[in-house]
C-alpha cells in the first residue's frame, strides 16, 4: 500500500492542473498531505484483511462498513460529492459511478490472493459496493490485476498485454502524447490508462511517481494508482516508507503494519 498512499500524497499538492507538467519537482512539500485516496486505500486493505475466505455478500458488508467507519474519522479528506453522502447513508446503495475512486483504493487486492482469477474477483467486489457502472469495475479489476501481475514476476510487456486483451484500454500514446492536453478528469476511463502508462515508462518507483504527476489532471489519483502498481514492480525505496509514516496517523499506520504482516 505504501506505493498507493506515497503517490497520493506526492500527487496532492498538484491535483486539479496545478502543476507544471514537468518531472522536476520536489517529491515532499508542505502541501504533500494524505487524501481520500488514502483513506480509502486503508478502508478497503482493513475490510479485506478481516474477511480473507469469507463469502462475498460478508465481504461487501465488510467493506460498506470499513469505508464509513473511516469516511467517519476523516471526514474532511476532499472525497467526491455522491461518495460524501454515500458515507452517511444509514443504508448506502451502489450508485452506478464510473468514478476512478473504485481504482485509487483497490490496491491491497492485488497483493492479497493467490491468483489472478481471485484478485479481479475481489476487485470487483470492492467497486461494486459503489462504483457498479462496467467502467468503475473495470478500472478497479485493471488495477489489481495490474498490482498482481507485477508482483508476480510479469515483464511490463506482459502486463500491458494482458491490459489491451481483457480490458480493452488504449495503451498506444506514450505520456509526452497525453500530457499536453491532458486535464483533471476524474473517470476510470480517463485515468488508468494514463496511469499505467506512467508505470510502463518509469524506470524505477521514483521515475513513476514523477511521470505521474507530470501528466497533470486529477494527478493525486492518477500517481495513487501508478504508485500502486509501481510498488509491485519495483519496490518501495526504504526512506520513502519512513516518510510515508511519518505522514499518517497512527491508525493509518496500524492498517498497514497489519497488512505487511499478512504479506511476509
Amino acid at each position: 500500500m505504501y506505493g498507493a498512499i506515497l503517490g497520493d500524497m506526492i500527487g496532492a499538492p498538484y491535483e486539479f492542473d496545478r502543476g507544471n507538467k514537468t518531472k522536476d519537482f520536489p517529491l515532499f512539500c508542505r502541501y504533500s498531505h494524505f487524501t481520500d485516496d488514502s483513506v480509502m486505500t486503508i478502508a478497503v486493505a482493513e475490510a479485506l484483511l478481516n474477511t480473507i475466505g469469507k463469502s462475498d455478500d460478508i465481504i461487501k458488508t465488510e467493506l460498506v462498513k470499513s469505508m464509513q467507519k473511516w469516511g467517519h474519522i476523516y471526514p474532511n479528506a476532499g472525497y467526491g460529492g455522491m461518495f460524501y453522502f454515500w458515507l452517511k447513508e444509514a443504508n448506502p446503495q451502489p450508485y452506478g459511478s464510473y468514478g476512478n475512486g473504485s481504482a485509487m483504493r483497490v490496491s491491497s487486492a492485488g497483493w492479497l490472493f493467490d491468483s489472478l482469477e481471485e484478485t479481479r474477483h475481489i476487485a470487483r467486489l470492492t467497486a461494486e459496493v459503489t462504483h457498479n457502472h462496467p467502467e468503475g469495475i473495470k478500472g478497479a479489476e485493471a488495477t489489481a490485476s495490474a498490482i498482481y501481475m507485477a508482483r508476480t514476476g510479469n515483464s511490463k510487456e506482459d502486463i500491458r498485454n494482458y491490459i489491451i486483451k481483457e480490458f480493452g484500454y488504449d495503451l498506444s500514446r506514450t505520456c509526452d502524447e497525453i500530457r499536453p492536453s491532458y486535464h483533471h478528469v476524474e473517470t476510470c476511463q480517463q485515468t488508468v490508462p494514463e496511469a499505467i502508462t506512467a508505470f510502463m515508462e518509469g524506470l524505477d518507483f521514483t521515475d513513476v511517481i514523477r511521470t505521474a504527476v507530470s501528466l497533470g489532471g486529477d494527478c493525486d489519483t492518477l500517481t495513487c494508482i501508478a504508485g500502486g502498481i509501481a510498488e509491485a514492480y519495483y519496490s518501495v525505496p526504504e526512506e520513502l516508507k519512513k516518510e510515508c509514516i511519518k505522514r499518517l496517523p497512527k491508525d493509518m499506520t496500524n492498517v498497514i503494519r497489519k497488512f505487511e504482516k499478512k504479506n511476509q
